[in-house]
């Protein structure tokens, strides 16, 4: 019996063995693995998601004409994604007011001056929310090693608060250009030196030229939705013989606009679906044949307004008004229905500062069809009334009010032509 019981404790013994330098090999292999595949950056950066899900900035490489050994598209590639999140990191770390992170994209001389300035932010209760919108990247030098380049980022917008004691107090814009140098250490690219060569302070976002608006004495439109799946409109699921026949009873009732509504998580927020695109023009196509304009609505289900999160509503902007300004059913742009409705959640200033950077946005991209904003109330029409090129507003208030509101809006909005978009009564 105890022979036995010698044989099971040895064989036990050599089992455990066996399993421990199994996990020890197999631990060895996937941190190889991760080394030779390119590290998970998104999870060094502490974020649990990628970089396209937080920040993406206009960026672009000019085309190499450095001193030193010739780059790689890679080697540019790899620079551009980590000059990029350590932008990120560092954003995170000066609202947070906290460090964590910055030592994977910042040498220890940056990391220095960095956490300094984020102890001397704590000591007076201030905290930064800060982004970029753009990085016009050039490269100056490259080692002959490849571990030491250098470029400048040149008139980079930057947009920026102020809060102390939770209150802000101070909200600007600057544009900046950058000297940087980045070391690799480790398979990354950190950034071992970052001086601001020139810097000057800007105001709101400049409003390119105002549109006239064609046809607008003769509109007379409805907002649609299909009538059996009304969130539908884009969905394969949705027949489009229903469309048809929901147009032909529109356009036989003497209409000739719609006012339709792009939801913006379900068309993939920054990153736009194929083939929800394609069901929009696809829609589009339809009105254009039966003779009716569209007013397509953007940010539908959108209620962010964050700094951190424009450069995403920059790229939905941005592949939005690619795709369907030189169609000929397209008659304007609304950036956004009744955003009025978030002015106590997520603060007046900050949805008003959102709406002039989607409006320059869309105009900066098509400066041949009209923007509005679908305002829910005649009294919040009066907003912006200078950034859009005619004015939207709605109307649920008392009938026999409803001359009195709309001569106030008219003369308060600069003459400006004015679009009731909405009216009846509430339902709330």
């Amino acid at each position: 019996m105890a022979k036995r019981n010698k044989l099971i404790y040895r064989s036990a013994l050599l089992l455990s063995f066996i399993g421990i330098n199994a996990l020890i090999l197999m631990g060895i292999g996937a941190v190889i693995s991760y080394l030779n595949t390119g590290a998970d950056r998104s999870s060094i950066l502490h974020l649990g998601v990628t970089l396209e899900q937080v920040y993406l900035p206009k960026t672009s490489w000019a085309p190499p004409d450095n001193e030193g050994r010739r780059i790689e598209q890679q080697t540019l590639l790899d620079i551009k994604e980590d000059y990029l999140r350590a932008w990120y990191v560092r954003a995170v770390a000066l609202k947070n007011n906290d460090p964590y992170g910055l030592d994977d994209y910042y040498t220890e001389s940056m990391r220095t001056k960095m956490k300094s300035l984020i102890n001397q932010n704590r000591l007076e209760d201030l905290t930064v929310n800060t982004t970029n919108l753009n990085h016009n990247l050039h490269l100056d030098f490259y080692s002959a090693d490849g571990k030491v380049v250098s470029f400048t980022d040149s008139a980079v917008t930057g947009v920026h608060e102020l809060y102390q004691h939770e209150k802000l107090i101070h909200r600007y814009r600057d544009i900046t250009t950058y000297r940087v140098v980045m070391l690799l250490e480790d398979g990354f690219w950190r950034i071992r030196h970052q001086v601001a060569l020139e810097n000057k302070r800007t105001s709101k976002p400049k409003t390119t030229s105002h549109v006239e608006w064609q046809g607008k004495d003769r509109i007379s439109g409805i907002n649609y939705y299909p009538k059996s799946q009304p969130w539908a409109l884009f969905d394969t699921e949705l027949d489009s013989t229903e469309i048809e026949q929901d147009l032909m009873i529109i356009k036989e009732n003497g209409l000739n606009t719609l006012r339709i509504f792009v939801p913006y998580p379900d068309f993939g927020k920054a990153s736009v679906a194929t083939e929800k695109m394609e069901r929009l023009v696809s829609f589009l196509n339809l009105a254009d044949a039966h003779q009716l304009k569209v007013i397509v609505t953007l940010f539908d289900f959108y209620g962010d307004y964050s700094l951190p999160d424009w450069t995403l509503t920059h790229r939905h902007a941005e592949a939005m008004v690619q795709a369907i300004k030189g169609h000929p059913a397209l008659l304007a742009w609304d950036i956004k229905n009744e955003p009025d409705l978030d002015f106590e959640s997520r603060g007046k200033d900050r949805v008003q500062d959102w709406l002039r950077e989607m409006i320059n946005q869309v105009k900066s991209r098509d400066s041949l069809h009209p923007v509005t904003i679908g305002w829910s109330n005649p009294q919040d029409a009066e907003l912006l009334y200078e950034e859009v090129d005619f004015v939207s507003f709605h109307y649920y208030q008392a009938p026999e009010k409803f001359q009195e509101e709309y001569n106030k809006l008219k003369k308060a909005g600069g003459n400006k032509e004015v679009l009731l978009e909405e009216f009846g009564y509430s339902s709330y």
